[in-house]
């Protein structure tokens, strides 16, 4: 479990703020625009505001380490979409005397940042951009010291959620009814260096992704899965019959840290199929997956609703793992060429376990591997794959085709693989077929 700690922010507002701090707008003061003129987001300037919050926060956490030592909950998120959608920063005179002052250095190493001035202020040091950052670094040092009250007394994994920009087009920060206007001070792909030095006991920061484009939703993934951050989603929409949401939420389950479809549990809202499913799938090995996509070890695709250039005949995607490629096409089929799915449904998980062993899984789609030669034939680009039923590919001259030593289905308990069948024949000699039942299969193979 994953409890959300609301408190001063909630979408940007302090609407979550008791009744005796809502009417002390003096003491814990809102954010104050370029105007003049207060508007609905807290400051993240008031003292009084951030000690409240800390305090309480300590409490809640000083409780929960008491009613849960069987560690239930294994990370709490901090605040909910922190920053100010109604002016790109706090005007203030707390906040203009520190815009004002030298950037912190560690600020200026994270956006490597090198001016004349030894000591730049935020203007002179970011330009155009210098009320974005420093808003973002000040909503970013309130909330890391928020979390960091709460993990002094109970040191569990913390993480704050991002209301995203557009990752292909974003628009200005923290102007109303500028087109593509987002939330100035959140942690957006912009700025996550600022949030990583200013809020070091936030461990992860989580992207709300609720893109309808499969593009746009697969980029915000990649923007937030960094070496310094592990993907985590705290929220997403539900697809509800978009199969490029499906495609999007699908490819994303299968490598991320978790997941949280907002309307999953509304009564007048059926769980989707395809998230039933994926859990159906993951759930008895989600340990085991973890491990492997932390170890880098672990790949997965979904089928596209849109092929490149439009051309639906590229139906065959590639995951290059060093001497092998596992070749990803779509569809129930057994025998014969690729064929989509009338709706893009497909998605496959693979996973390296040794140098020729995979493990393997997914639905609605077809599974194979293909010698890829050595890393300094590759170099060389001296290879011709082949086109027949077995994946094959002229290296230096010579063809070398994939055989299945050992196909094993089987399930994972305590973090072992049980055997329950082998798989040969028909069941192998086009590719490895998966269609709607969970199936996970240890895959042995090696070229002739």
């Amino acid at each position: 479990m994953v409890p959300l700690w609301f408190a001063t922010y909630k979408n940007g507002s302090q609407h979550y703020m008791p009744e005796w701090m809502l009417q002390a707008p003096d003491r814990y003061f809102h954010v104050i625009n370029r105007n003049g003129e207060a508007v609905d987001s807290p400051s993240p300037f008031a003292t009084a505001s951030l000690e409240a919050d800390q305090r309480a926060f300590a409490a809640f956490m000083r409780h929960l380490k008491d009613a849960d030592p069987q560690r239930t909950v294994i990370m709490v998120q901090v605040e909910n979409e922190s920053g100010s959608w109604e002016s790109v920063r706090d005007f203030s005179p707390p906040a203009q005397k520190v815009f004002e002052a030298p950037v912190p250095p560690e600020v200026l190493n994270a956006m490597h940042v090198k001016t004349a001035a030894p000591s730049p202020n935020w203007l002179e040091a970011f330009g155009p951009n210098a009320d974005e950052y420093f808003h973002a670094w000040a909503v970013a040092r309130y909330v890391g010291q928020v979390a960091a009250a709460g993990k002094a007394v109970y040191p569990l994994p913390m993480d704050a959620n991002v209301a995203v920009r557009d990752p292909f087009n974003p628009g200005p920060a923290g102007q109303p009814g500028a087109s593509g206007n987002y939330e100035s001070g959140a942690a957006t792909d912009n700025v996550i260096p600022i949030w990583k030095v200013a809020a070091p006991a936030i461990d992860i920061l989580g992207p709300d992704d609720y893109r309808a484009d499969p593009a746009a939703y697969l980029k915000v993934l990649e923007l937030y899965h960094r070496d310094d951050n592990a993907l985590f989603l705290p929220e997403s929409g539900l697809p509800g019959g978009d199969a490029a949401s499906a495609e999007a939420n699908s490819r994303f389950f299968f490598t991320a840290l978790g997941l949280q479809a907002i309307g999953v549990s509304e009564s007048d809202n059926a769980p989707e199929p395809w998230l039933a499913m994926n859990y159906r799938l993951l759930g008895p090995m989600q340990r085991d997956i973890a491990r492997l996509n932390f170890e880098g070890k672990l790949q997965s695709v979904a089928e596209p609703q849109r092929f490149p250039n439009g051309d639906q005949g590229k139906l065959v995607q590639t995951l290059p793992f060093g001497s092998w490629n596992a070749l990803v096409s779509y569809g129930t089929f057994r025998w014969g060429s690729a064929a989509a799915n009338p709706l893009p449904k497909g998605r496959a998980l693979v996973a390296r376990l040794a140098d020729n062993q995979f493990l393997v899984a997914g639905y609605f789609c077809r599974v194979d591997f293909g010698p890829a030669g050595t890393e300094q034939q590759r170099k060389t680009q001296n290879i011709v794959f082949g086109t027949g039923q077995t994946p094959s590919a002229l290296i230096d001259g010579k063809w070398v085709h994939r055989q299945f030593l050992r196909v094993e289905q089987g399930v994972y308990e305590n973090g072992v693989f049980k055997l329950l069948r082998t798989q040969n024949g028909d069941a192998t000699d086009f590719g490895l077929v998966f269609g709607d039942e969970p199936e996970v299969l240890r895959v042995t193979i090696a070229t002739y």
